[in-house]
């Protein structure tokens, strides 16, 4: 029996450019979407936004497809060496076995190489490039 899917979701270099220069928010959700509609992973956000806002108010910030697929968020911020990656393999020791992936844009918050990374530029958000891989990942059992 294969593991059930885990997505780690950034937001800021991911859904939309960090710097919007003109785009709103969430400007590449659709992007993701699209693909999460034929897969369904469960989805944690390990965004910094988590630190801003309560879980109820993220799932209502972002489309309804991404945001229906939403379980949770990592916990408490890490300091010290790849963060990011520490805080999921925190979320994950009290959540269980899991196939995962990570889709962000701050890749220096995981160890070189990581291939758990899905990284994005956080000049553009996640493109073509990123969904493809995404895909190939969700389809394998």
């Amino acid at each position: 029996m294969s593991k059930e899917k885990l997505l780690f979701l950034d937001f800021d270099g991911v859904l939309h450019p960090t710097h919007f220069a003109g785009e709103s928010p969430f400007s590449r959700a659709q992007l993701l979407e699209e693909t999460l509609a034929l897969f369904s992973p469960k989805i944690v956000i390990s965004s910094s936004w988590r630190f801003t806002h309560n879980l109820e108010k993220l799932q209502k910030t972002i489309p309804n497809h991404i945001s229906s697929l939403i379980i949770g968020a990592t916990g408490q911020a890490v300091i010290g060496k790849h963060p990011r990656f520490t805080e999921i393999q925190n979320y994950l020791r009290g959540y269980g076995s899991a196939d995962w992936k990570a889709l962000d844009d701050s890749y220096w918050e995981f160890p070189n190489p990581c291939p758990r990374l899905i990284r994005c530029n956080p000049n553009t958000g996640i493109t073509d490039r990123q969904i493809l891989e995404l895909q190939q990942w969700l389809s394998q059992s």
